[in-house]
């Protein structure tokens, strides 16, 4: 019986080194065909998914197997069972010893079909990458002249970036290329990355648009657009042109670039001037980051905001200069969880909440906008809602503070008489009909000058007055020619203010 026992140890024993070696083997293996890692992951996260559950159940399914193995071996009677003769013994000892052999061969079959299992989850869960790969538009027919049309080369290098499983990058290298109205559509792949190196031209006649979007990018998922270059939206020949609230057979003026339906995408070190209208603009978006951006574009250049967000969510804007002719950036409905910090605006018409009320559950709620600058706006921290006939609307959770004001116009300025047409009547009509609840608004550490005396406006509806909105640590002075002190303009407001205050006597 000892020397079965023996036996039965030493064959475990080597089945160990067996395994040992097996699993040597199929590292060495796994090793030697990366592709097959690379192939794996072309398969997409879909079909990983399907593909690990029914692993895992394979593993837990051979775990059971093993335990009914290791119980039938035992026999369920000990070392102690009765044993009549020498015969018995004997055929009992044979008998155990095959299960012994039965039970090692089972083990390292579990075994090692275990390992290779885990060895797939491994693969197909993404710890082999396939890597990034490079489509640069010369590739296709791009010519950087500055004068050939270039989208169908564009649109091209994108397809193929696309249908990349992996990481993929449209290359733009250095050099101009003239640009007409394109989109890039997705879904792709992989994350995609659009290099913009050298320098995108717009035309220059809105007439040679198709649509009022210059470069478009719709439904992609794990975006970039990056690359130190910069967009020429080449506006200087079409704002005579802008004229739309005035004549119906206007030429829509197109957005440089715009985000439609995209989720966890970035924008960084990159440079737009002279856009038609809006440089960037983001629609239905999530989890979108912008920062080290410079949008430029004349002070008298008309509906140039800077970056316009509606309808999307989780936004971040960091580390940017604005210099533009209308809002630096302006958040509108549909838009919550934005953060903007660290931008400065100027010159241009200051950070907006708005305009709101012209559609039935407009909302704006949880904005934070910190550490800014505002040199010589308009406006600095404006919430605007239509005067007239605006419909019942939420703008809610915000808070702007650590702001600087340099020269600015209206440093301070909640305005629910917005009526920039100048309709007759548009401030009585506005104290009365607004229908837009503004609360839990906080304007906290807010230093400078103002340019105008009122340097502090809180101008609320008579019908919905605003509600909870807190004045902590204000220092505004006046530096225009009226000379004297800063003054405070508030009408249907409930709130209360904390430290500083000045101007005072507001709440």
């Amino acid at each position: 019986m000892v020397a079965a026992v023996v036996g039965m140890v030493a064959a475990a024993v080597g089945t160990i080194g067996m395994v040992a070696t097996a699993v040597g083997i199929v590292w060495m293996v796994a090793a030697a065909f990366g592709t097959v890692g690379m192939v794996a992951a072309a398969f997409g996260t879909v079909g990983m998914a399907g593909m690990v559950a029914p692993a895992l159940g394979m593993v837990i399914v051979a775990v059971g197997m093993l335990a009914a193995a290791a119980t039938n071996a035992g026999g369920g009677s000990g070392p102690r069972a009765d044993i009549k003769d020498e015969k018995k013994l004997t055929r009992d000892s044979l008998s155990k010893s095959g299960n012994a052999s039965s039970l090692s061969h089972m083990s390292s079959t579990i075994i090692f079909s275990s390992l290779l299992i885990l060895i797939f989850l491994r693969i197909a869960t993404g710890k082999t990458h396939l890597p990034p790969q490079n489509f640069n538009v010369l590739d296709y027919g791009a010519v950087a002249d500055g004068v050939s049309e270039n989208s169908p080369a564009f649109l091209r290098a994108w397809e193929d970036a696309c249908r990349h499983p992996g990481k993929s990058r449209v290359i733009v290298p250095k050099g101009t290329f003239k640009i007409w109205s394109t989109t890039f559509v997705g879904p792709c792949l992989g994350p995609i990355s659009f290099v913009i190196e050298g320098v995108l031209r717009a035309p220059t006649h809105p007439s040679e648009f198709r649509s009022d979007t210059w470069l478009g990018f719709r439904y992609v998922d794990r975006l970039s657009v990056k690359g130190g270059g910069y967009l020429d939206g080449q506006g200087h020949a079409a704002w005579p042109f802008n004229d739309c609230s005035t004549n119906p057979n206007c030429f829509p003026l197109p957005v440089s670039l715009r985000l439609d339906f995209v989720r966890k995408a970035r924008i960084n070190h990159l440079r737009s001037i002279n856009s038609k209208n809006t440089h960037f603009s983001l629609f239905a978006c999530d989890k979108i980051q912008i920062s080290r951006v410079r949008l430029t574009a004349p002070g008298d250049s008309p509906n140039t905001d800077g970056i316009r967000i509606g309808a999307s969510t989780n936004v971040k804007i960091s580390h940017a200069t604005i210099q533009t002719g209308d809002d630096c950036v302006s958040i509108i409905t549909g838009s919550n969880n934005i953060r903007v910090n660290d931008v400065m605006c100027g010159p241009g018409h200051g950070i907006s909440i708005g305009s709101l009320g012209k559609s039935q559950g407009d909302f704006v709620s949880d904005v934070q906008v910190t550490n800014c600058t505002f040199l010589g706006t308009q406006n600095g921290a404006r919430i605007k809602t239509w005067a007239a006939d605006s419909m019942s609307s939420t703008v809610s959770n915000l808070f702007f503070g650590y702001i600087a004001m340099q020269n600015v116009n209206n440093p301070i300025i909640i305005d629910q008489v917005y009526c920039p047409g100048q309709l007759p009547d548009c401030y009585t009509l506005g104290k009365s009909l607004s229908r837009v609840q503004i609360k839990d608004v906080t304007f906290y550490n807010i230093w400078g000058t103002s340019a105008s005396k009122v340097a502090l406006a809180l101008k609320c509806s008579a019908l919905v007055p605003c509600q909870d909105i807190v004045l902590n640590k204000i220092d505004l002075s006046y530096n225009g020619q009226e000379g004297g002190p800063a003054i405070s303009d508030c009408s249907n407001v409930n709130g209360k203010s904390y430290g500083k205050q000045f101007p005072n006597g507001c709440l």
